[in-house]
């Protein structure tokens, strides 16, 4: 191994490197420098690993470490202590985080791109960002704390974050600091003593047999302690959040059915070694006919998926009134068949689990959505009590749904109870593609039919979703997109099915909007068509039909109260029109998402505060942190709640107390989350009222929990329906310029009470962002069962300079369930993007669009990613 010096930050360092070894690697794992991340590693696309080299800004992943020889490398942990403190007060200043792990490069890159550009416009800041993805896409705020940290330079001031206060206040995020400091540790810039590293041995086809595994030459490699295969799983192989039908490692003498699908797991010494012996094992495969198609699937002569499942994954029925007899009899009927794509969540932390002994048991430390799922899983597949296994959630680097599933949390589990020692498995991108669950690709025809004045009268909808090869939480997200297709709307008719199917597809779940989105893009589109044909403007068209309090919604449920449509239409309005009165070609669509899971599931919060000897609590909530700011929020309504101060309060997430409540999805986590801390900040507050003072009451455990009033299965047939707990409500308006290129979102959203207001802002923000991606630019296209774009880049997930202007006003139409009015917000930002947008383009040229994306418009034209421009080599940090 060749030997490099080079002096980092400031300091000379000799390491002996891998001829092939990247600037990354070395960084982090010979010389503990974590600022630096890996998000995209080798690819160079996504910014996250970025370093000084030599007074340039350089993407380590894919510099080779021999090529540094005699320079100089900086990282933020070198930068002097007064531009540290800059950057910080620049970025809390601007609120500029949320899951953070993009932030430490981009402040770095802040630090450089300013000495050589020190007054930039926003235009120049936004071009020279290029190089990062923020998948949060906090882009406008990235680019207030860059104007920020150029104004500290110059001796002026930047806003100062609030560092105090209870609901209702815009309160700093509590971690803000250590994230844009790249301080905050994610998974994978955990270290152990003695730690292994673990590598995955997918399968290449989407459909075959394993015949059989030869792993003899692999454990025999250099630095390799186990090769591990289906035959070494102690408890059960079969895992599932909903259904048990997803292996952990698939058999011999079994079907692979996915490329997803994993056949044998490697630990060695380095992860090197443990690559390098992955690609030494020998599997011999029969290759099989795969299913890609939903349709395919769901035809008679289909050959079965899953063992554990016919292809009918999951069928939803709605059916109020003679939809049939109402669209028979209406003035207009609006019709089309709509098509929306599968996409990658390309969260920028892939994924990574840490697991080690403890005892005569694990403990593993997951990015995962629900630690409590992890847990159950885990113990199962090892074979162990569950009181012997301890999983502790580390705040995640971006999830969007994507981290449901029992992933390489099960993999490091198995591998540090075989070895008795710590391991960390990480994923490569182009691994967590191919591995994850995706939004639902789903087909959609739908008729929508109303009176002569525009008054809906009925909705007819067939839905389809591809599920892959694995349940995930599939059949639930096609029951919600049945359970939204008439949106936030009045309608006496309603004939609804929606089905799931299993493919031999990488497996789609959960991903932010839960189905909603897609439902959303078809509906809206035959409204607009209805308004124009009754000679309606759009927005009219909309008001007239938005649900009051006590209105039926698709399942028939009545809703009485926070039920802000109309209030969101209104605060559209002004930005609707004035567009209009500019000869802007302006698009108008309104969104419905559930906040809980509704339909029959059982649903709690629970939290617990503990006094500390130092006199601070420690919140434990069920629910998990990922960028979305919940503990923030949390500890705002607890110290709303006690009295106490906000930084009295260090939220946390661990299964040693029994606070078990399922995934963090279905926008819940504010609504039952805040309810059980609500709960348990009076029972601290009343011993406090007592006499009580946190010296007294150290160690004290005052728990929440929390359950809603029961709600009912779709199917149900009930007089009065109520199948989610409450629903968050938007509206949102899409202008163009005189090109077609996407100018502005307004966005007006019923919050129910925002609990801390930029936060609240910032979700929607970034979910606009997301939605305008997923309206142009983003896809994962397939073949025979494989992705074939797994560069960061070409996915089509925007950059700064693609993000148009995004104004966010925020509805508060309080929710009597909510803990102070709140309910979740975290999805509905995107529910109405894609439809809006297509609105817009229709108005500007005339062209109906039927699927998603709509590549060929000029809005899309005028970005800078997906599969509109020719894949290129990443543009070079400036």
């Amino acid at each position: 191994m060749p030997e490099v010096r080079f002096v980092l930050n400031g300091e000379p360092v000799r390491v002996n490197v891998r001829s092939d070894e990247r600037l990354l690697e070395t960084l982090r794992q010979r010389l503990g420098i974590t600022s630096v991340k890996d998000g995209c590693h080798p690819q160079g696309q996504c910014g996250a690993c970025l370093a000084i080299v030599h007074g340039h800004a350089r993407v380590t992943c894919t510099e080779p470490t021999v090529a540094v020889e005699g320079h100089e490398v900086l990282t933020l942990e070198g930068l002097d202590a007064k531009e540290r403190v800059h950057i910080v007060q620049a970025f809390e200043g601007a609120a500029a985080g949320q899951c953070g792990f993009c932030l430490p490069g981009i402040a770095l890159h802040a630090h450089t791109f300013l000495e050589r550009h020190p007054e930039p416009t926003r235009a120049e800041i936004a071009r020279g960002l290029d190089v990062h993805l923020c998948r949060c896409a906090s882009y406008g705020r990235i680019v207030d704390a860059m104007e920020h940290l150029a104004e500290l330079r110059r001796g002026g001031t930047a806003p100062a974050p609030l560092r105090e206060g209870g609901v209702g206040a815009p309160v700093g995020r509590l971690d803000a600091a250590a994230l844009v400091l790249g301080q905050q540790p994610f998974v994978s810039d955990l270290v152990r003593e003695r730690m292994l590293h673990g590598a995955l041995v997918f399968s290449p086809h989407a459909r075959a047999k394993l015949l059989s595994i030869d792993v003899a030459k692999a454990a025999a490699m250099p630095g390799v302690a186990c090769v591990l295969t289906a035959r070494d799983v102690p408890g059960e192989r079969w895992q599932g959040l909903i259904e048990a039908d997803w292996p952990v490692l698939v058999a011999e003498g079994e079907e692979a059915r996915c490329v997803g699908d994993v056949v044998a797991v490697v630990a060695a010494e380095t992860e090197a070694d443990a690559r390098a012996a992955a690609a030494e094992v020998v599997v011999e495969w029969l290759p099989a006919t795969p299913v890609l198609s939903a349709e395919e699937a769901l035809a008679p002569a289909a050959s079965q998926v899953n063992p554990r499942h016919p292809n009918l994954l999951g069928h939803s029925v709605i059916q109020r009134g003679d939809a049939a007899h109402a669209l028979a009899a209406a003035a207009y009927v609006a019709h089309g068949r709509f098509e929306t794509q599968r996409i990658e969540h390309l969260f920028l932390e892939p994924e990574c689990a840490v697991a080690e002994p403890r005892g005569d048991g694990v403990a593993v430390f997951s990015q995962g959505q629900g630690v409590f799922d992890d847990q159950r899983q885990i113990a199962s597949l090892l074979g162990l009590p569950l009181d012997r296994v301890f999983v502790k959630l580390v705040p995640s680097g971006g999830a969007f749904g994507g981290k449901e599933d029992l992933l390489v949390q099960g993999h490091a589990a198995l591998l540090a109870h075989k070895t008795r020692r710590p391991v960390r498995v990480a994923l490569r991108r182009d691994e967590s593609i191919r591995m994850h669950p995706k939004r639902h690709p789903v087909s959609i025809e739908i008729e929508v039919g109303c009176a002569g004045d525009g008054t809906l009268v009925a909705v007819r909808a067939r839905i389809l979703g591809d599920s892959g090869a694995y349940a995930s939480v599939g059949a639930k997200v096609l029951e919600r997109a049945a359970g939204h297709a008439c949106g936030p709307y009045r309608v006496p008719a309603v004939d609804v099915v929606a089905r799931a199917a299993y493919t031999n597809n990488p497996p789609s779940g959960a991903m932010r909007g839960f189905g909603v989105p897609q439902i959303t893009f078809a509906l809206e589109a035959c409204l607009d068509e209805l308004a124009d044909r009754c000679g309606l403007d759009r927005w009219t068209m909309r008001y007239q039909n938005a649900v009051d309090p006590g209105d039926p919604l698709t399942s028939g449920q009545r809703p009485t109260a926070s039920v802000g449509i109309k209030k969101t239409l209104l605060a559209v309005r002004p930005a609707f029109e004035a567009a209009r009165a500019e000869g802007l070609a302006v698009g108008i669509a309104c969104g419905i998402k559930n906040s809980g899971l509704g339909n029959g599931a059982e649903e709690w919060g629970r939290a617990r505060l503990v006094v500390e000897d130092d006199g601070d609590v420690t919140l434990f909530s069920g629910y998990t942190e990922m960028g979305q700011g919940l503990w923030t929020a949390l500890a705002q309504i607890a110290a709303e709640t006690t009295g106490l101060s906000v930084q009295r309060f260090r939220p946390a997430m661990d299964t040693q107390h029994p606070l078990g409540c399922g995934q963090t999805t279905g926008s819940r986590a504010i609504l039952l989350g805040g309810r059980a801390v609500l709960a348990a900040g009076k029972k601290l507050r009343a011993a406090l009222d007592e006499g009580g003072t946190l010296a007294s009451l150290s160690g004290r455990v005052f728990g929440g929990d929390e359950q809603p009033a029961p709600t009912t299965p779709l199917s149900a047939k009930v007089d009065a329906p109520r199948t989610h707990t409450t629903y968050g409500f938007a509206t949102q308006v899409c202008v163009l310029d005189r090109e077609g290129h996407v100018a502005r979102i307004v966005a007006a959203h019923d919050v129910g009470r925002a609990i801390n207001p930029q936060l609240c802002r910032a979700q929607v923000e970034g979910a606009v962002v997301m939605g305008l991606g997923y309206a142009l630019t983003e896809d994962l296209p397939l073949e025979n069962g494989m992705p074939t774009v797994t560069n960061v880049r070409d996915l089509g997930a925007l950059r700064a300079r693609d993000v148009p202007e995004i104004e966010v006003l925020l509805v508060e139409d309080p929710e009597p369930e909510g803990p102070y009015g709140a309910k979740g917000v975290g999805e509905i930002g995107l529910v109405p993007t894609a439809a809006a947008v297509a609105g817009a383009l229709q108005a500007f040229d005339g062209v109906r669009r039927t699927r998603l994306p709509m590549r060929d418009s000029p809005a899309a034209k005028a970005m800078h990613v997906g599969h509109v421009h020719p894949p290129r080599h990443p543009p070079r940090p400036r």
